[in-house]
């Protein structure tokens, strides 16, 4: 073989693995950012009632997923639903199956969408699992149905800080705010979810 050839035959060798290894990096990349998105009912997912002469809101289908399905998002993202539950009635038997359902997602960056009356106590229990997992939980105030809920906005800040945060823990993305799950209480007047005083 001629000197030009075998440098043209090394070169296309060369191609050939420094495409390889560009795909292994995205995949390894795409991985690393996988999001898991569980849906466990809450305001930001009630729906008008469906049947007639129905008065009480429903809980619907994920409204983190309709919200994140109309956005062109950068990095691969799973669906799936534990429950639909007001979250006044979720108690430790919802949470431990919730806290199983993280630990057996193969993405390490998990986003719970929850009502927000008992995701601080959801968030406590989450932390004492000490899952090898960043989980962010958050909710809305109106349902992500209504034109002026801030459904999107706590997904949106809560997705944002899923690709950030770098350690294992569980926190909370409220009013703007991301809190860590044992800094974070709710003001009585307001509603809002504020820094417990230290």
């Amino acid at each position: 073989m001629e000197k030009s050839q075998r440098s043209q035959s090394f070169s296309a060798i060369e191609n050939s693995h420094e495409e390889e290894r560009g795909e292994k990096l995205k995949q390894d990349d795409d991985q690393n950012r996988a999001i898991m998105v569980i849906q466990t009912g809450g305001t930001i997912d009630k729906e008008y009632p469906r049947s007639m002469g129905g008065y009480a809101f429903e809980i619907g289908s994920s409204a983190a997923q309709s919200i994140l399905e109309r956005m062109n998002l950068a990095m691969p993202v799973e669906y799936g639903s534990v429950f639909r539950k007001d979250s006044q009635e979720i108690n430790d038997w919802d949470r431990e199956l919730l806290s199983q359902v993280c630990q057996a997602s193969t993405q390490s960056r998990i986003l719970i969408t929850h009502g927000t009356d008992s995701m601080i106590d959801t968030a406590a229990y989450l932390a004492k699992k000490r899952l090898p997992k960043t989980i962010i939980l958050t909710g809305a105030f109106r349902p992500e149905r209504f034109k002026d809920s801030d459904a999107d906005f706590n997904v949106g800040v809560a997705i944002g800080a899923l690709q950030t945060i770098q350690i294992h823990d569980v926190f909370m993305a409220m009013n703007g705010r991301v809190y860590w799950w044992n800094e974070v209480t709710r003001n009585q007047e307001t509603g809002q979810f504020i820094c417990k005083l230290k």
